[in-house]
Parts: structure tokens; sequence; C-alpha cells
């Protein structure tokens, strides 16, 4: 028997905007759903009734014509409503049946259902679904009374948000009334959409709000006034962190690159960096959730302009307390408190 998944494309945040995730940057994880518009370039149209299989009819209802008895397992918060979001769900199909499908379908959701026709299984981690890894959804494709071995299981993931999980939930069931990712309608059975997570804390409300304490480190010191000095400043920001100063992860480690890095350093002023003299930081992560802020790192940019080389190391080190967590002044290492002039052109450091 076929099956047919939901494939999940991340969304990224960068510099407070919403771009959609690219999917050669990097590897998305599966689904339909982790946002409010497609990835893939495409823009859904609406469906007429024309839209319908053409060989549907009213008695090509693979379930029979009676109501399909749905129950629900849920391996995940049991203090979250799922039979709702399956009750939304099923309430779609209703409602849409005769113009998608070409035939009616009705539904008892009935949770504990002990003969159900079919399960709406929540889980951490969805089963095997054929070659798709990580996927948020998992149904058979059922075109025929005969393919159906009740009770057959549609697979959802759990940590959805609740539209999200009702868009898997309706993807899920648009395959087992026999539909493909090709048919309409698209903004539910296509096969990559974006999805959003439940609520998750936001960067700047996490104590260290990155996924680990291993950096890389690019520093473009071309546009420095001396840029063997800066090079040399950044570096002493850098092993005063490995030391693991008050306030801060005391497992910090440092590579450094000529490659895309993790953490950034550059001279020169930028569009999003026109200071005349003084410093910036831009932060860059991933947004699961869909608040429109940033959840974790994963990358930072600090731009330094017009400064003295002595006082190179020390807007870093500032700047460096910010990105691991320590927003306030009065939360960084005292040597970014208050700090006077000659202080930022000492050796701070030591």
């Amino acid at each position: 028997m076929a099956t047919r998944t939901l494939a999940l494309a991340c969304l990224l945040v960068l510099a407070g905007c919403t771009t959609p995730f690219d999917p050669a940057a990097g590897t998305p994880t599966a689904v339909p759903a982790d946002a409010p518009e497609a990835t893939d370039g495409t823009t859904p149209t609406a469906a007429t009734p024309t839209d319908r299989p053409p060989t549907a009819t009213p008695d090509a209802n693979p379930w029979g014509g009676e109501p399909v008895v749905v129950a629900v397992r849920n391996g995940g918060s049991r203090d979250r409503d799922v039979a709702a979001l399956v009750r939304e769900a099923t309430a779609f199909w209703e409602a849409k049946d005769e113009r998608y499908l070409g035939f009616p379908v009705e539904y008892e959701v009935r949770p504990d259902a002990e003969n159900p026709d079919l399960v709406v299984a929540f889980a951490d981690r969805v089963p095997d679904c054929g070659d798709v890894a990580d996927a948020v959804g998992c149904a058979p494709l059922l075109t025929d009374p005969r393919q159906i071995d009740r009770p057959e299981t549609a697979w959802v993931k759990t940590g959805l948000s609740d539209e999200s999980t009702t868009l898997v939930i309706e993807h899920e069931l648009g395959h087992t009334l026999g539909l493909t990712h090709d048919d309409p309608p698209q903004d539910v059975m296509r096969a990559r959409s974006v999805l959003y997570t439940e609520p998750r804390p936001n960067a700047t409300e996490r104590a260290f709000p990155w996924a680990d304490a291993e950096f890389t480190v690019r520093v473009e010191a071309a546009n420095a006034s001396d840029p063997a000095g800066a090079r040399s400043q950044v570096d002493h920001a850098l092993m005063y962190y490995e030391d693991g100063p008050p306030g801060m992860p005391t497992n910090l480690t440092f590579e450094r690159t000529d490659a895309d890095a993790e953490l950034l350093v550059r001279f020169g002023a930028t569009d999003a960096c026109r200071a005349s003299s003084g410093s910036c930081i831009g932060t860059y992560g991933t947004d699961p959730d869909g608040d429109g802020a940033i959840e974790r790192y994963t990358r930072v940019e600090i731009t330094l302009v017009g400064l003295d080389t002595e006082a190179v190391g020390w807007h870093v080190g500032y700047w460096l307390a910010h990105a691991f967590g320590a927003e306030a002044d009065a939360e960084k290492p005292p040597p970014f408190r208050d700090a006077s002039g000659r202080e930022r052109r000492s050796a701070w450091w030591r």
C-alpha cells in the first residue's frame, strides 16, 4: 500500500525579517506545514468544483456510505485537546467533500472508540514513512475499499501549533480519501509547506541562546586601519571568553575559519551599521513557532566602524556578551559595565 507524507520547511528570521527557508541552503525537516506561506515559489489558486478528480463518483468513497469512526491516540501532552483539532480537520472535509472529492464523506470523532475505522495517532516521532526523513505526518493512500484494513492509522507529529497540527491532519485525511500531493486543494495537499511549532522561548528569554557552545569565527579585517592589530584584539576577546568570565558559560570554544562562520567580525560601515564611529551587532536565527522573534541564534555579525585599534577587542567582547545571553549591561562581565574610553583601550582582558 502506498503511503503519503507531509514535508516541512523551516523559517529563518534574518535581522528581524522573516524569509522563507531555502532548500538549497540546508536540509529541511519533513511535513506540509515550521509558517504562513509556501516556500516553493508557487501561488496556490482557489479550487473550483471542476477540480474534483475526474473519475470520482458519488459511490467512490473508499470508506463506503457509513460515517467513518475516528479514534484519537494522544502520545503527546495530555493537557492538549488534540481531539478538537481532529474534529476541525474532519469538519473541513465534510464541508468540502463534493468540491474536492466528488463524493460525500461523514465522520464520527470518538476519541476512545473501541473499534474505529481510522485512528489519528499523535507521536513525538512519526514512524518510518516511505523514504521521507523526519516526517510530521504519514497516512495510507486509499482509493479502494479493498485496500482498507481497519483500523487504519494516520500519524501526526506532536509539538506543532494548533493551526499547523490541523493542517497536517487535514493533509493526512486527504490521503485516506484518495487524494495525492498533486490534487486540490493545494494549500492542504501540496507535499511541502511551512509549519509552526507550539510557542517556544525567544532567544532574548534564554540564558544561552545557542544550540551549543562551539563556535566558528571569521574575521574580515581588510578594511581595518591596522588589520594585524585588529585580529590580535579580536583574539584577546575570544580568549577572554574561553577562560569563562563571570556570568558566562565556562565551556565556550572558538575555531577560526576563512569560510562561513557563526561569529563574523568585520570592519567598515554597512547598510545595517552606518555609524561614523562605533559598533553594531546583527543576530540571525530560526523562528519555528512563527511569532516573529528569533528563538535560537545561528549566526551573529559584529561590525566595527572607525574605531581605534586598541578599542576593537573591547567592542567585540561587549557584543559577544550580548550574543551569549547578557543583553543588559548589568548582566555582562565587569569589563563591559560603564567602561570609560581609557578602559576600553586598556588591556581589560587581563
